[in-house]
Formats: structure tokens, C-alpha cells, sequence
């Protein structure tokens, strides 16, 4: 048995190839790149939710003890966060909203919230927004 060899033109790897792997990459790489800043944005809007949701409940806990809510809930909420403390019957009712630093001039603003309820304790003094 013999084995045969394949003989055929061997091409040239620089003679047709030549600059394919540039091209390639000025194509991608601005997609790359959108997708990197759209990620960035994405986790930094993660980040930014949580610590709304955070400030809203501290705040709700903080108005439902009779304490003032809006001076609780701004010691955890992210910079530049709105806060709005609503009472209603036995309810007290916190929303947070926080922009969301995006990593892009041309990516839209993007705004996140966290809300949270709590019930007024029986006995503490009446609910400070």
C-alpha cells in the first residue's frame, strides 16, 4: 500500500490574502466597539437600579418610623437621584429615579427607578416625607 502525497500548487498565503484581515477589522470594529459601550451602559444601569431600590426602602422605613424619609433615602441613593415620599392612609410610598451615566456621547440618557412600600408602625409619630 502507498501512500500518496498530495502535490498540488501550493498558493501563496500573501498573493491573495494580502490586507483581508485589515479589512475585516475596520468592518468589526466599530461594532465592537457599540457593543462594549452598550455593555458598559448595561451594567452601570444594574448598578444604578440597585442602589435606587436600596435608597427607596431605607427611605419607606425610615417615613414609616416617623423619621424624614427624603434625608434617609438620599444617604443611599446614586448621585443626582430624585426622590419622591408619598403618604397615603397607612402606606408610605418611596420612588427613586437616577439617570444613568452612559459610556457614549451618541447613546441615549437613560433613566432608572426603584420603588418601595411600607406600612406605618402602630405607635411612632406620623410619616415624614
Amino acid at each position: 500500500m502507498t501512500r500518496r502525497r498530495w502535490v498540488g500548487r501550493q498558493r501563496s498565503w500573501g498573493a491573495r490574502e494580502r490586507g483581508s484581515f485589515t479589512a475585516e477589522l475596520a468592518a468589526g470594529l466599530p461594532a465592537l466597539m457599540l457593543l462594549l459601550f452598550a455593555g458598559l451602559t448595561a451594567v452601570d444601569a444594574v448598578t444604578t437600579k440597585a442602589g435606587c431600590v436600596d435608597a427607596a426602602r431605607e427611605a419607606a422605613l425610615a417615613a414609616a418610623r416617623g423619621e424624614p424619609g427624603s434625608a434617609a433615602g438620599s444617604r443611599y441613593a446614586p448621585a443626582g437621584a430624585d426622590i419622591a415620599v408619598t403618604v397615603a392612609g397607612d402606606r408610605v410610598t418611596v420612588t427613586v429615579r437616577a439617570p444613568v451615566r452612559s459610556f457614549g456621547a451618541r447613546l441615549p440618557r437613560l433613566t432608572v427607578s426603584g420603588t418601595a412600600v411600607a406600612a406605618v408602625e402602630p405607635g411612632a409619630p406620623g410619616p415624614h416625607p
